[in-house]
């Protein structure tokens, strides 16, 4: 836990030295405003993050997870489009769809075996045909003024989105449940030996299974989230945001091998990546610039601690060596 701790330090400091260079070189850096809409790209990103890093703990991923938003999204506009007029209905069917829309790729992986990259792979492209077939190429946006206004409202007196407090107990939640409780240290077992954690008694694929349920339920609260915001359900709705999902978990310090990683470090690169993002904006980065930035720091957040750890191993060999 210890090589944990010190990445997620490493994030926070290269935090806030980027807001510092940033803050002295780009116009609008640090204002209100500015931080107003990091915390609104913050919001669904996190939300599928931080339950997808219980996922990759445990030796899986779900790159379905934004196709799932999307889904989720056609869904909620065409059943209020057909006259369903009770939002708060249509949040829960929402919600019970995304948690569906996770068994399934949980079936897939715990009962047939199958692998979940090659697994989630497919969904992300079924869910997304899926999202086509819903609603086409059209958008529903007559949404009522209140909910849409709400879901961007600020807390009284602040200018920051209240909906940052649903990720803050989302993450209080589920950072107790895995460094606090048997079930997250049977996270972190599954992640290093399946095989010996079920001689030790943990149930396995129940537990994965109901993790791909977890992520596809609150992949589902971002898509609610990211209609209201926008005012707009479409099929391409947050098309290709598993990359920031997937780019946060790992470069938080959650090893894509498993078994290792934790929360504090995901939600540090969480904010890492969406200030990132809305400073280059600021600076007029094209946005093609942007993916590349992005990629380029899920590549190195994965090859970075495998050579840390291969020259930690080498230079350990090397002393056994001259000890002897």
């Amino acid at each position: 836990m210890r090589r944990s701790y010190a990445w997620d330090l490493g994030i926070i400091v290269a935090l806030v030295l980027f807001v510092a260079v940033a803050g002295q070189t780009i116009e609008g850096v640090g204002s209100p405003r500015f931080w107003r809409f990091v915390i609104l790209e913050v919001i669904p990103v996190a939300l599928i993050a931080l339950p997808l890093a219980l996922v990759v703990i445990t030796g899986e991923i779900d790159l379905s997870v934004a196709s799932v938003l999307g889904l989720t999204c056609t869904v909620l506009g065409q059943l209020w489009a057909w006259g369903v007029s009770s939002l708060p209905l249509l949040i829960v069917l929402c919600l019970l769809l995304g948690a569906a829309l996770g068994a399934v790729n949980g079936v897939f992986v715990t009962v047939f075996g199958l692998p979940s990259l090659a697994v989630t792979i497919g969904t992300l492209a079924l869910y997304r045909g899926l999202a086509y077939v819903v609603l086409g190429d059209r958008a529903v946006a007559n949404y009522p003024t209140t909910w849409t206004r709400n879901a961007i409202a600020a807390i009284p007196g602040l200018t920051i989105p209240w909906m940052i407090l649903v990720v803050v107990a989302v993450a209080v939640i589920l950072g107790v449940i895995l460094h606090a409780t048997p079930i997250g240290r049977g996270l972190y077992a599954i992640g290093n030996n399946a095989e010996a954690s079920a001689f030790a008694g943990i149930s396995v694929a129940r537990t994965k299974f109901w993790l791909f349920v977890l992520t596809g339920a609150m992949s589902a609260l971002a898509g609610v989230f990211w209609t209201f915001r926008f005012a707009s359900a479409r099929a391409d709705n947050a098309t290709g945001l598993e990359l920031a999902a997937v780019a946060a978990v790992l470069l938080g310090g959650v090893s894509i091998f498993g078994g290792r990683g934790g929360l504090v470090g995901v939600l540090a690169a969480v904010v890492l990546l969406a200030t990132l993002r809305n400073a280059l904006q600021l600076a007029d980065v094209p946005a093609n610039a942007l993916t590349i930035v992005t990629g380029s720091l899920l590549i190195a957040s994965v090859v970075g601690p495998n050579v840390a750890t291969q020259a930690r191993d080498a230079l350990r060999r090397r002393r056994a060596r001259t000890a002897t």
